[in-house]
């Protein structure tokens, strides 16, 4: 199975050299990232043709529910349901299948549909561009100001470390924008665009050079397919298609946004700098992982729909086992944070939601960093 994030390797420290939000001792963490690896290495072992089986039944839902949606196009007073089966496609393919099989969880299966570097989903974004933007960059330095630019992402003040301008003022309408043309977002992310307005960077020469290549490539093949090919094929209710495509590329950007936010910014979630996170161990990287991430409680529908995302701690954990094996997982996860004191993040969508809300707001006007350490519980010794 292929690994798509960088683990540290083992590394001592003594616990002087640990920061004050590190509520374990070394040792502590060292013990907590050898649980954490027990549990990856016996999941990998036991992946089989549930898996398989499982994945190839949401692929099969989500182009039903596309077809679907497309014939009802044809039949105007449908239109209402034809937007909502053609929005249940998109999300399904950017959430349990896009996102999981490009995070290479069925490269295992030896399936040239269902494989990391294969395939490409129903979005603007590039999967080349974003594999390396969320693959690599987001989960090896999850939640580490300066180096993880998902961090507001390189839009939104979403941390107190962030540096207050009075650019920020406009938080809630930046979020609000990002929301709504959140594939958009994700498609200039990898560009850097607050490095081209900062002239620190060119728009499509130098390194954003090949970025752009493929952007204009995608952006074109998805324009053409939503908005000209889809409405043309359906005659005389052009302008009903193209806006059904358009109404559920919106439901999808909505439903994408809320649920990465709430598993990356509500209260208590931890950020990390640089110096804190230098030399860090991998139960160190395990430990910002989970502290570092919030999961949603819900129906089963609602951990499908979120591709599993409402497990957002354990994806992070564990980016390249199955998603459909988290809402398990995290029983056990939850037994070991309450051994070592650690906090575990958890609530329903609504309160998440307000959470989320309630910092974005806040963050757009001028605040003080706290300095005390974002755990819930400090030094607990292991249980026996």
């Amino acid at each position: 199975m292929s690994i798509t994030i960088e683990r540290p390797p083992v590394k001592t420290r003594t616990d002087t050299e640990l920061s004050p939000k590190y509520t374990l001792t070394a040792e502590q963490l060292d013990a907590f990232g050898d649980e954490m690896d027990a549990i990856r290495q016996r999941v990998v072992a036991d992946l089989g043709e549930e898996d398989a089986n499982y994945i190839r039944k949401v692929v099969k839902y989500q182009r039903g529910f596309e077809v679907a949606g497309r014939v009802m196009f044809y039949i105007p007073p449908l239109w209402p349901a034809a937007v909502a089966s053609l929005s249940v496609s998109k999300i399904l393919d950017n959430m349990e299948i896009g996102h999981n099989v490009m995070h290479g969880q069925y490269d295992w299966m030896g399936d040239p549909a269902l494989n990391s570097r294969m395939f490409d989903w129903d979005t603007m974004a590039p999967a080349e561009n974003w594999k390396y933007g969320h693959n690599y960059m987001h989960h090896t330095y999850t939640n580490i100001v300066g180096k993880d630019r998902d961090v507001g992402y390189g839009i939104l003040r979403m941390d107190e470390e962030q540096e207050w301008r009075p650019y920020y003022l406009g938080n809630p309408l930046y979020a609000f924008l990002l929301m709504t043309f959140f594939e958009w977002g994700v498609m200039l992310h990898d560009l850097e665009v607050e490095e081209v307005f900062a002239g620190r960077r060119h728009l499509w020469r130098g390194e954003n050079a090949p970025i752009m290549r493929r952007i204009r490539k995608k952006v074109g093949k998805q324009v053409l397919k939503d908005y000209v090919v889809f409405p043309l094929l359906s005659g005389p209710f052009f302008l009903t298609t193209l806006a059904g495509n358009a109404v559920a590329n919106l439901v999808r950007n909505v439903w994408t946004f809320n649920i990465i936010f709430c598993g990356h910014f509500p209260a208590g979630v931890a950020t990390f700098t640089v110096e804190e996170t230098e030399n860090e161990s991998r139960g160190g990287w395990y430990y910002r992982q989970l502290l570092g991430s919030a999961n949603i409680t819900g129906s089963k529908l609602l951990h499908v729909m979120s591709g599993n995302l409402s497990h957002q701690i354990e994806h992070h954990l564990f980016p390249d086992i199955p998603a459909r094996r988290y809402p398990e997982l995290s029983v056990e996860v939850q037994e070991i944070c309450q051994r070592y004191g650690l906090q575990y993040n958890t609530g329903p969508l609504h309160k998440q939601l307000f959470s989320v809300a309630k910092k974005i707001f806040r963050l757009s006007l001028p605040t003080r960093a706290p300095k005390t350490p974002q755990s819930t519980v400090t030094e607990t010794p292991l249980a026996a």
